[in-house]
């Protein structure tokens, strides 16, 4: 039975871990009472501390090798990203470096059971650019990373994506500038993103059918979007779908709660075709680009498929929509259906049948088993801009982004007609921000783990084969706990 605790921050760490070399900047401390999450399943454990979602149990690569990222370079070769990224078998692959890397092509992980350990980084952290990063793989964990495309590589793409695979998990990651979608995942099973900046799509760039500027598409069977901010992207803030017009949508379950979305354009959230999909305790907060209007107060306009062809022609999805916070709107933000869904449907459907409403709305939430921490709405605004994307060490993007939502305000105009914070280039911002290198930790065996930690924790500092092994009395490996205890100040609640 799930209990009432005390919020805490905890982090597993040892004598010697404020020492080691990694990135020490935290966050200030919050405060609130919560619900305890009790895993649900014995002999399953979780990813990480505070990994939540249906992608919570995800191993990643437990157990398996170590690669280092030595050098920022893209050309594929023993200490690049690409190279540890092209590796196969259960592997971690931690940093000796911080800085940006400058993709080539897009960079696609293909073989599944590993973890890139962003928060490994010295300096100023990592920063990946120019090209798409795909996941086609199961058994990913990605945290600590901040993907910015941009345009130089005249990408028409996400700047982070994953379709077609399973349990994954993306945590306190940076996405923006991308030319397509900025953060996509659908048609995907047990996955979590969460605690996660997503900002800045470009609208008017280098896509070939025109004006774009989208924040993402997102479904999948048990998938979970909680505790993200989506801020200053024109449409699809999220757009809900699976693959287009086929039957896995009547099968999925997607949970989207306790995120924030701030400064949308033409549209917010949309679309749910056939799909299964809770919208709980979301903090709506309109911005100069958000329009008068319906739109202004817009939890989510829900569509149906119209193409007889398909799998899933005419079947409108079912919705448990509850607790959201439209700021500036207290009828939405006290009835969000009637003011946030229920006047927000597209005029081609005409008038929706009071049996096709009592279809869609659902009286209870489909399960998801307390698998998700759930903040108030109005408590959900400072936790996200406390505590979202690369944040250990957060770069002059996302202190910009963070100051944009708490300020009501925007950076520039866009360099090609867009406006009021909805940009067209990277370079209408400044582009990329120089990064630190920092020092490289001290590690003779080359084991992920520094010297002083494992000497600290009764480990052999020239025995590479320790850090893999699980520690008695807990589910990690040493290198996990050590990769955990990097990370200080962060509201756990597993």
């Amino acid at each position: 039975m799930n209990s009432i605790i005390k919020l805490f921050f905890i982090s597993i760490i040892f004598s010697a871990s404020s020492s080691c070399g990694g990135p020490s900047d935290s966050d200030p401390v919050v405060e609130e009472e919560i619900e305890e999450v009790v895993p649900p399943y014995e002999g399953l454990h979780y990813a990480f501390p505070g990994a939540e979602g249906f992608g919570q149990f995800t191993t990643g690569g437990r157990g398996g090798k170590v690669y280092y990222v030595d050098k920022l370079t893209d050309d594929g070769s023993a200490g690049t990203l690409r190279h540890a990224i092209n590796q196969s078998g259960k592997r971690t692959i931690v940093f000796n470096t911080g800085g940006t890397i400058q993709l080539k092509s897009k960079l696609q992980i293909n073989f599944g059971d590993v973890t890139i350990a962003g928060q490994s980084a010295p300096g100023d952290g990592i920063t990946i650019r120019d090209f798409p990063v795909v996941i086609n793989a199961d058994n990913v964990i990605i945290r600590y990373i901040r993907f910015r495309m941009g345009d130089e590589g005249k990408q028409q793409a996400d700047a982070l994506e994953a379709r077609f695979h399973k349990d994954i998990i993306i945590d306190h990651c940076s996405m923006s500038w991308s030319t397509d979608e900025t953060a996509t995942f659908y048609a995907n099973e047990n996955t979590t993103l969460q605690w996660s900046i997503i900002s800045e799509s470009l609208k008017n760039s280098v896509h070939e059918k025109g004006s774009h500027g989208y924040g993402g598409i997102w479904g999948g069977k048990n998938a979970s979007f909680h505790h993200n901010l989506l801020a200053h992207h024109d449409s699809r803030n999220p757009r809900l779908g699976e693959e287009a017009g086929k039957a896995f949508a009547l099968t999925d379950l997607v949970d989207v709660r306790n995120n924030v979305i701030y400064n949308w354009g033409s549209n917010s959230a949309y679309g749910g075709e056939a799909m299964n999909v809770n919208i709980v305790n979301n903090y709506y907060k309109p911005g100069p680009a958000t329009p008068s209007g319906s739109k202004r107060n817009r939890i989510v306009s829900i569509d149906k498929n119209k193409n007889e062809g398909t799998e899933v022609y005419n079947v409108w999805g079912k919705f448990f929509i509850d607790g959201n916070v439209i700021e500036g709107s207290s009828s939405t933000t006290q009835d969000n259906w009637n003011y946030g869904v229920l006047n927000q449907f597209h005029s081609s459907y005409g008038t929706v049948s009071q049996g096709d409403i009592d279809g869609i709305r659902q009286a209870s939430p489909h399960p998801i088993n307390g698998n998700v921490t759930t903040h108030s709405g109005e408590k959900v605004l400072e936790l996200v801009l406390l505590h979202a994307g690369s944040s250990l060490k957060r770069d002059e993007v996302d202190l910009r982004i963070i100051d944009n939502v708490n300020n009501n305000s925007y950076s520039v105009e866009g360099s090609l007609g867009s406006t009021n914070g909805i940009i067209d280039s990277q370079t209408d911002v400044g582009g990329w921000p120089e990064l630190a290198a920092g020092t490289p930790v001290i590690d003779t065996d080359r084991d992920g783990i520094p010297d002083n930690w494992e000497t600290a924790n009764e480990l052999d500092p020239n025995l590479g084969t320790d850090a893999a092994k699980i520690k008695p009395g807990t589910p990690y490996s040493f290198l996990e706990l050590y990769l955990n205890s990097l990370i200080k100040d962060f509201p756990l609640s597993n």
